[in-house]
């Protein structure tokens, strides 16, 4: 089944809307990247109007801001401690924005979209 961006059926009181028109190939959306932790892996999609997307299907580096040396580090991951998208992503080490991190370093959380943007961006957490 294919994952589709068009508003919903109902309104918010209940009531339906009327289809304007059939779906269209635009309104299609892409796959999900899921970034795992594993070496890294990267796809270039094209995008509509010719941009190029960088899809990061896997990484085990991650770029780590620490806040109180205001410095960045590049800092291998070990594994995934929670994640605020979904709690199966944990056990399955998929990496998404406001996921928390276990790094060489320590624990860090994902501020950039691993899936969207092409790396990782963390901030070091202080415990």
């Amino acid at each position: 089944m294919a994952l589709i961006h068009v508003r919903s059926k109902r309104k918010i009181t209940g009531g339906r809307y009327r289809d304007l028109r059939k779906k269209r190939l635009r309104d299609l959306a892409g796959v999900p990247a899921n970034t795992k932790l594993d070496e890294k892996k990267i796809v270039r999609i094209r995008k509509r109007g010719g941009a190029l997307k960088t899809l990061q299907l896997s990484n085990n580096i991650a770029n780590i801001y620490n806040p109180e040396t205001k410095k960045y580090l590049k800092s291998k991951i070990l594994t995934v401690v929670s994640s605020q998208a979904n709690r199966n992503f944990v056990r399955r080490n998929i990496m998404t924005k406001g996921a928390v991190i276990k790094t060489e370093l320590g624990e860090a959380k994902i501020t950039s979209r691993p899936g969207q943007e092409g790396h990782i961006n963390a901030v070091l957490i202080k415990k």
